[in-house]
């Protein structure tokens, strides 16, 4: 059985080399690192050897690389080899150019594809190559297809940073409005409504690589309204079914919402600027609430829309509702769901610039 050999560094223990290993893109790089791992915990030359692929003389000239340069000593030296068609500028220029995306009256594309990413890099900087080297360049800029979520071309990015960053302002000037608030304790409480209907939606699921997967979804239209609201810090929720949006179900929403906030607290109820949500008129907001506006085209700020996602990926999708009843106890079931789960609830709510202090 080979002898030991000696690792003289001290920097990394076995566990924080094989951490290393499991993000390093190298994997000749891999298998050095878990060998001196196995050194490090006392096995012999030839066990560590024989368990990274390589002999035992091997494994002593990368121990004594080890030694001498640490990690960075082990990763792969490629020699020779065409290199690469575009300088690090133009690769940054490139990357910008992808996550920025096209101009629809300048670049006549709405997204950017491979073969038009092709062409801009042959038009920019007189390099031609294969639709399949401008994925490979992109993937190694760690890009990647997603789905974008859509926004109103109204949206005010700077209104959304400044109620974010004013907002325990805004709730002292919401509840200077109250008579009932002073010396109380206050529940932050975030409230919207979903349409829930026949006409559902698909959701993400495992399937083979290469699949096409099925899903169910129905085409009628019957449909029901939840309205929906949740007090992270609490884990807790309220939630009623109603059969249209207007004042009448946001006045039933409202005393529900009151009904749930602890006895001898205010809730803050921040919300969007639907018609049914406005001041005056019929809207009743009950003692114990006040409400806080957010502003115009502005879901993102609400974590109820995550709430939604939630509920419809993995209760309301898939499945074919024949009825009005049906559907309304499926809402029934699925807001179950997720006050069953108070933790859920703490998740997907919580944000750190929505807190008040003092």
């Amino acid at each position: 059985m080979g002898a030991a050999i000696k690792v003289t560094r001290t920097d990394h223990t076995a566990d924080s080399l094989r951490r290393l290993a499991a993000k390093s893109p190298d994997g000749a790089q891999v298998r050095r690192l878990l060998a001196i791992a196995l050194i490090l915990e006392g096995h012999s030359r030839r066990t560590a050897a024989e368990g990274a692929g390589m002999d035992r003389q091997t494994l002593r000239d990368w121990v004594h690389r080890y030694n001498d340069e640490g990690v960075a000593g082990l990763v792969s030296i490629r020699i020779g080899g065409r290199g690469s068609a575009l300088s690090t500028a133009q690769m940054a220029e490139l990357r910008a150019l992808a996550v920025k995306g096209p101009d629809p009256e300048k670049d006549q594309v709405v997204r950017w594809r491979c073969v038009d990413l092709q062409e801009e890099v042959a038009r920019r900087f007189t390099v031609r190559v294969g639709e399949r080297t401008i994925g490979k360049w992109l993937r190694k800029m760690r890009l990647t297809r997603l789905q974008p979520r859509p926004f109103h071309p109204k949206k005010d990015k700077a209104a959304e940073a400044d109620f974010k960053r004013k907002f325990p302002s805004l709730v002292k000037a919401a509840l200077l409005s109250s008579t009932t608030a002073a010396d109380k304790p206050l529940e932050i409480w975030y409230q919207d409504e979903a349409r829930v209907g026949q006409k559902g939606t698909h959701a993400y699921v495992w399937a083979e690589i290469g699949s096409c997967p099925l899903m169910v979804r129905d085409n009628r239209h019957d449909s029901v309204h939840l309205f929906g609201a949740i007090c992270p810090a609490r884990g807790v929720g309220a939630a009623i079914i109603m059969p249209a949006v207007n004042t009448e179900a946001m006045n039933e929403h409202l005393k529900e919402i009151s009904m749930q906030v602890d006895h001898g607290a205010h809730a803050l109820l921040v919300l969007d600027g639907a018609g049914w949500h406005q001041r005056g008129g019929g809207l009743q907001v009950p003692d114990n609430i006040t409400l806080l506006s957010l502003p115009p085209y502005a879901p993102e700020l609400n974590p109820m829309e995550r709430v939604w996602e939630y509920l419809r990926e993995n209760k309301l999708c898939a499945v074919v509702w024949d009825t009005y009843d049906a559907i309304v106890e499926a809402c029934r079931k699925a807001w179950t769901f997720l006050t069953d789960d108070p933790d859920r609830i703490r998740s997907i709510g919580t944000r750190t610039w929505a807190s008040v202090s003092g």
